[in-house]
Parts: C-alpha cells; structure tokens; sequence
C-alpha cells in the first residue's frame, strides 16, 4: 500500500470514528439531560436552560474531535452537510466526499448502537431521534434545518477563510449549538447533521419525517456557499477542508478538489 492511500485511508477511520464518538457522546447528553430516569431534569428543571446546556455540550463535543488526533487526520467534518459544503467550495474531491458520506453515516449507526446501552433511560426519548416537535408540519421542521444549517455552514466557513480567525472556528459549534437548541429544538430537534438523525432513527425504528433531515442541511448547506459565493458578505474563500490542523494535509486530500 503507497503512503497517499494509506493516508486517505486513515482519513475514512478517522472520520468513521469522529462521527461515531460526536453521536455516542453528544446523544448520551441527550439522554441523560431529558431522561425521566436521570436526576438532571430535577437539577436544573427549566427545559430550557437544559436545552442550552445540551447544545453547549454537543457542541463542544465536535469541537474537541475536530482538535484531536482524529480531526488531525480526518478533517473532523462528522457531518454530511459540512463534507457538501468543502466539495461546493471545490476542496474535497467527488470520490472522497462520497466515501465521508458513507464513513459518517456508518460512525453515526455505530454509536447510536452504543446508545442501546441506556435502556430504560434512552428508549422513551427514541435513544435521541430527530424528530419535529409535537404539531410542528414537516415542511416547517425542514425549513428550520435548512436555517440552523445555514448559519452553521456560514459561519464555519466565514471563519476559515480568514488566516486571524481560522484557529478559532471549533468555539463556533458550542456556542452556536447552545443557542440553537435553546431556540429551535422544539421545531426540529435541532439536528443540522444528516448521519447524526440517521443512527438513532435506525436504532430506535422511529423513522417519522427523517427525510427533513436529508433535505433541509444539504440545502442550507448549498445556500450558505452560494452566499459567499456572491461576494455579498465579502470575499471569503476556504483554502483547505479542515476544521483545524490546518497544515496537516499530506497527499493534498483537503486542499485539492474537483
């Protein structure tokens, strides 16, 4: 095996094992947050407050992957959407973006397996499916996905572009996340993360309205690199498909594209 294939290699694991870690662990906080079984909802009982703790939580969880070992070798994009919108910005090859796909939603099966582990406390909550809130039409969950993706994307990149900024775009998806849960998990449970709705869908058997989240974060995704595309906000262009670690790029995999 050559060392450009040994490295793409390690780049699918490493992302396979991303995605698997950011659903266990984001999702166990999930569970162990709103669970009626935890003692957490009798901590701190304002759901809301919870929510924003969640969502600080989760995303800090992708934060550290993108800072570790992993993300070192992978890019840390544990998303789908994210994996679209380095390919839209002609960073990530057609060939390895597909193989991202598949690695992510893998990883996220394998951890929501994982998630099995919380019994009683995970089965009510659907071991933490993505699912509209109670009322909420569909169409209105997918346009909320496609705007929490949105404004994800956006910022992610807004930050990359910028050699001042770049090092600090992992702090983007706690404090986002904290925010967007907070406000819009009673939408759409907040998921901007295809593979992170798919694992637990699967796991649990709850597939209601999944196609939501395989339309609305593609979407917002395209629509935030059709943005900057514009040059509306400026000029703002990507210049590898990492998250950090940025000169971490042997065989040109997160630097090249199309």
């Amino acid at each position: 095996m050559d060392s450009k294939t040994r490295h793409r290699l390690l780049a699918y694991l490493a992302e396979f094992l991303g995605t698997a870690l950011l659903v266990l662990i984001g999702l166990s906080f999930v569970i162990l947050d709103f669970s009626a079984r935890s003692p957490v909802p009798r901590w701190i009982p304002n759901s809301g407050l919870r929510r924003f703790l969640t969502g600080a939580l989760f995303g800090g969880t992708g934060a550290t992957i993108a800072v570790s070992p992993l993300g070192k070798l992978s890019g840390a994009h544990i998303n789908p959407a994210v994996s679209l919108a380095f390919y839209l910005e002609g960073k990530l090859s057609g060939s390895d973006l597909l193989i991202y796909l598949l690695a992510q939603c893998a990883g996220a099966v394998a951890g929501s397996a994982l998630l099995l582990l919380w019994g009683s406390w995970g089965a009510p909550l659907h071991f933490g499916a993505s699912l509209p809130g109670p009322g909420v039409a569909p169409a209105l969950a997918a346009a909320a996905e496609l705007g929490c993706t949105f404004l994800m994307v956006l910022g992610m990149l807004i930050l990359l572009s910028h050699r001042a900024s770049q090092r600090f775009t992992p702090l983007l998806f706690p404090a986002l996340f904290a925010l967007l849960v907070w406000l819009e998990a009673p939408i759409s449970g907040t998921s901007a993360n295809p593979a992170r709705s798919l694992g637990p869908a699967l796991v649990s058997g709850d597939w209601r309205a999944q196609w939501v989240y395989w339309v609305g974060p593609p979407l917002g995704a395209a629509l935030a690199v059709a943005l900057l595309r514009s040059e509306a906000l400026g000029r703002h262009r990507v210049k590898v498909a990492k998250l950090f670690h940025f000169a971490h790029d042997p065989v040109g995999m997160f630097s090249g594209g199309r």
